[in-house]
């Protein structure tokens, strides 16, 4: 049995035909399309689309529909198993919507504080520091996080931070962030500071003074610190941008103290804090 609409041909979208296409292939069935010309009804291809979207010209003649004396356009109905490849590609997006949704469930939105856990930030001890020789605003240090040799890492501090009160000076360092080559100098790690909404003023973050070098630095309460999961890898911060996600959400509240939203940045010895930087972002 065939159902006539009288719907005119050149008003009808490709978006329309996927909309109606789509119902009928979950019940078996095919769309076929008549033109304006009593002589001819045809089968149009959905994904054939031109400039000014409208459906493509017929590409297969068919029958045609008659009502009331005069020919009308109109959308038909029917069984048809040769249509089969033409509802497949009508259903593409649905298929491709699935895949979206199973993705998601094989590897599903992180919360911020997950994606901290991922970060390897810990305790650092400045052993040695100097002005890098080919770049004005950049420190270059060897830094002590627990590890068989010192990290070298760059800092654009020159500007904020005397050198005399770097050396010896115990740091917050990020530590699985990939090495970058920062005019000639291999720098395998970052520094963390706070600063102002200006960025005029910059100060490093500052671990407890019983705090020892090697010593990962956690989000949360005294009782978390046996709960941290393994860090991520370099690669694995760098493709998921775990930083990028984290950053904007690390701060100092109103007592000087590094904070992750609601948890506290810390250490087995009490909380890491920034000097005199209250209310200031951290990087």
């Amino acid at each position: 049995m065939m159902v006539a609409m009288a719907v005119p041909t050149n008003t009808i979208t490709t978006a329309s035909y996927c909309a109606i296409a789509k119902v009928l292939r979950s019940r078996g069935r095919a769309l076929l399309l008549s033109s304006l010309s009593p002589s001819s009804v045809t089968i149009c291809n959905n994904h054939n689309q031109n400039n000014n979207g409208r459906l493509p010209s017929p590409l297969t003649l068919s029958s045609f529909a008659r009502g009331q004396s005069q020919w009308v356009p109109s959308f038909s109905f029917c069984t048809a198993a040769a249509a089969d490849t033409d509802a497949a590609t009508v259903g593409s997006n649905t298929n491709k919507n699935e895949e979206e949704e199973e993705k998601k469930k094989k590897d599903p939105e992180i919360t911020i504080k997950e994606a901290a856990e991922m970060l390897d930030i810990r305790v650092g001890r400045v052993v040695k520091a100097w002005r890098h020789e080919e770049a004005d605003s950049l420190y270059v240090e060897e830094v002590d996080v627990g590890e068989a040799e010192p990290r070298t890492i760059c800092s654009g501090l020159v500007n904020f931070v005397p050198l005399h009160l770097l050396q010896d000076k115990k740091v917050v360092v990020l530590a699985n962030l990939k090495p970058r080559n920062m005019r000639g100098v291999k720098s395998c790690g970052m520094l963390m500071a706070a600063s102002d909404a200006s960025h005029e003023n910059v100060e490093l973050l500052v671990p407890p003074e019983d705090s020892l070098p090697g010593e990962r630095i956690w989000f949360g309460s005294e009782d978390e610190k046996e709960n941290q999961p393994a860090a991520a890898t370099p690669n694995q911060i760098q493709k998921k941008k775990i930083w990028e996600l984290v950053q904007p959400h690390l701060k100092t509240d109103a007592s000087y103290t590094a904070m992750l939203g609601l948890h506290v940045m810390r250490t087995s010895a009490g909380a890491v804090v920034s000097t005199s930087l209250k209310n200031a972002n951290i990087s």
